[in-house]
């Protein structure tokens, strides 16, 4: 869609997640004793973000703290986790808080996810004459990438070393397409989220399996009539575990909890760049990040206005400024991507 208005979805609870364990060696606190290592990291990562791809409007969603309809309708989901370090959860509560005042729009779904904020966000855009490009460290978005989607997945070495995602780079990547990858992930499981799955059957085997015969389904249905197509295309030892008592509900149930909601109200024409300078120097200085403030004004507020202080970098949170340049960089650039299934 050339010339449409491009939308930044951030998943604020994984990046937020992200570094929180990745900066808490810097101890960060406010100047009244409040842990605000992530909060800071987030930050920084939404203005390298946001410098990088050059969107008009941006929106972040956080899962819903009180309330999961996927864990009251399968309690197994994410059983095995513990319960969240509370300075974990006052830094979620607190992100929010600074991305309200900036003037971002914060979506939290009542009893949904962060991932639905982004499957709607997706979904939704086209209509509105709008792209998107979905921000996580999280692989539950490949399934949302399209024509009009793309997906940052955030790697170690921050916002620049990681991929833009398209379809051709997914199957690149993955060897299934984006329409795919939710069998893909099925097959395989998620052991961060408790949902094991169909024993035996790792991702080249989900892979090779998809690329034959098109769907889990489809294999599935294969199996039922002898499984010569599957046995073809994967192997008989892996065609027998496939055909094994369990394999199936395991496929069935991880497609019931991983679908994700494209139905969460979301307002695509708020968020809108640039924001309010005062407000971006007010977050900035608050969180005491002189040189990516310089960068934020330019990149949030289109204000070229104020240089960055001399010989610093926020060691703490890794970034530094781009230095001068255009305010804003064009939308969707294509970055070379590392062939690597380790990546992901």
């Amino acid at each position: 869609m050339p010339g449409a208005r491009v939308v930044l979805a951030v998943d604020g609870n994984s990046i937020l997640h992200r570094c929180f364990h990745s900066q808490a060696r810097t101890g960060f606190r406010s100047a009244d004793g409040r842990p605000r290592w992530a909060v800071r990291g987030l930050l920084s990562q939404l203005v390298a973000a946001v410098d990088r791809i050059g969107p008009d409007h941006v929106v972040v969603g956080f899962d819903d703290p009180a309330a999961s309809v996927r864990r009251e309708r399968w309690p197994q989901y994410k059983a095995h986790r513990t319960e969240k370090l509370a300075t974990l959860v006052e830094q979620l509560d607190a992100a929010a808080d600074v991305l309200r005042a900036l003037g971002i729009p914060v979506v939290v779904p009542t009893g949904w996810e962060a991932d639905d904020v982004l499957a709607s966000v997706a979904r939704q855009a086209p209509a509105a004459g709008a792209t998107t490009v979905v921000m996580t460290s999280d692989r539950d978005a490949f399934g949302l990438i399209d024509e009009h989607t793309r997906v940052l997945r955030i790697i170690n070495g921050g916002v620049d070393a990681s991929p833009v995602l398209t379809p051709d780079r997914l199957v690149t990547l993955l060897g299934v397409r984006p329409d795919q990858y939710p069998d893909f992930a099925a097959l395989r499981g998620d052991p961060s989220d408790n949902l094991p799955g169909v024993r035996g059957v790792g991702p080249r085997t989900a892979a090779r399996l998809l690329a034959a015969l098109g769907g889990a389904q489809a294999a599935f249905d294969d199996l039922a009539a002898g499984g010569t197509r599957v046995a073809d295309a994967v192997g008989p030892a892996a065609a027998g575990r496939l055909a094994a008592a369990g394999a199936r509900e395991a496929w069935e149930l991880n497609r019931q909890v991983m679908v994700m909601r494209g139905d969460v109200p979301v307002d695509l024409g708020a968020g809108c760049l640039p924001l309010p300078v005062d407000a971006v120097r007010a977050a900035f200085a608050e969180q005491d990040l002189p040189w990516t403030a310089a960068t934020a004004l330019r990149a949030l507020a289109h204000d070229d206005s104020t240089p960055p202080p001399p010989a610093r970098t926020d060691l703490e949170t890794g970034w530094s400024p781009r230095g001068s340049g255009p305010r804003r960089r064009p939308p969707l650039p294509r970055k070379p991507v590392v062939d690597q299934l380790a990546l992901f």
